[in-house]
């Protein structure tokens, strides 16, 4: 009995650790794909990147960019997690 107190343990801090980079990322990828794309487009496209202004690129081409790098990042972190938990077998 005391083996399946220590994996429920065991899973619950897996878990919590698993949200804090999801409360990290996702608004990481609000504030650029809603943000950089809708709120903040005025003030970016004073900017100009490759001939685009900045809001421009970010509502068509950066936010897919950042949310793919973001993925990477999290499949990163998890594949750490795994291994720190134990669970990458």
């Amino acid at each position: 009995m005391e083996t399946n107190n220590k994996k429920q343990k065991h899973a619950t801090a897996y878990w919590k650790e698993n949200l804090k980079y999801l409360a990290i990322l996702l608004p990481i990828w609000f504030i650029v794909s809603y943000g950089a794309g809708i709120l903040f487009k005025d003030w970016l496209d004073q900017f100009q990147i490759g001939g685009f202004k900045l809001g421009f690129w970010f509502a068509q081409q950066g936010s897919i960019y950042v949310f793919i790098i973001l993925i990477f990042v999290y499949v990163r972190l998890m594949n750490k997690l795994d291994k720190k938990y134990g669970f990458d077998k």
